[in-house]
């Protein structure tokens, strides 16, 4: 039998729900107070704005930005395991707003979207160390749109992360570990 760890959805339509997803190498979800503090740090965008989600995991975020008004989120994930229980979730929360892909998130950024997102969430397991390789596919691809935000979580021991030349710094603050920042783009 497998092991199902839980988050709760802080806010919005489905505040308080529970999101089920499997132990898996690498899966850390965002935690409730990161959370918290990131969709405040969102609130004036969230409405409306096509999200991606790179490294879904968990489901947490792209849920939680669904939960407070997003339209649409494509969630990206390359964990079997991981992407059978968000689409459980996903049907669950009965929500069609969610796009899952299982994939490379490295791979399907060397592509070009079939239109640019307004608010991207970057957090990769931080033992990859890819955070800026991602960040400038995001770039390179034409994956944002000009007033773009993007929300890069990272390791606090990890501090080789150089963001693009473009992306201004809107919001930075590190909790038990983690370095959370979120960027604009200029």
């Amino acid at each position: 039998m497998t092991v199902r760890q839980r988050v709760r959805i802080i806010a919005g339509k489905w505040r308080s729900r529970v999101l089920t997803f499997p132990s898996v190498d690498g899966l850390r979800p965002t935690g409730d107070r990161i959370r918290e503090t990131l969709f405040n740090w969102l609130a004036p965008n969230i409405a409306g704005a096509s999200c991606l989600d790179l490294f879904s995991g968990s489901g947490a975020l792209c849920f939680e930005a669904l939960s407070r008004g997003a339209a649409d989120c494509l969630a990206l994930e390359k964990s079997p395991k991981a992407l059978a229980t968000l689409n459980e979730n996903k049907a669950l929360f009965d929500t069609a707003e969610l796009t899952l892909r299982r994939t490379d998130t490295v791979a399907y950024l060397g592509n070009s979207p079939d239109k640019p997102f307004d608010i991207v969430f970057v957090d990769p397991p931080f033992d990859l160390n890819i955070l800026t390789e991602v960040c400038a596919l995001l770039e390179k691809n034409q994956w944002l749109s000009a007033d773009s935000l993007i929300y890069c979580e990272l390791s606090a021991r990890h501090n080789s992360f150089a963001p693009p030349a473009n992306w201004r710094i809107e919001k930075s603050k590190a909790a038990g570990g983690v370095n959370y920042l979120l960027y604009s783009r200029i």
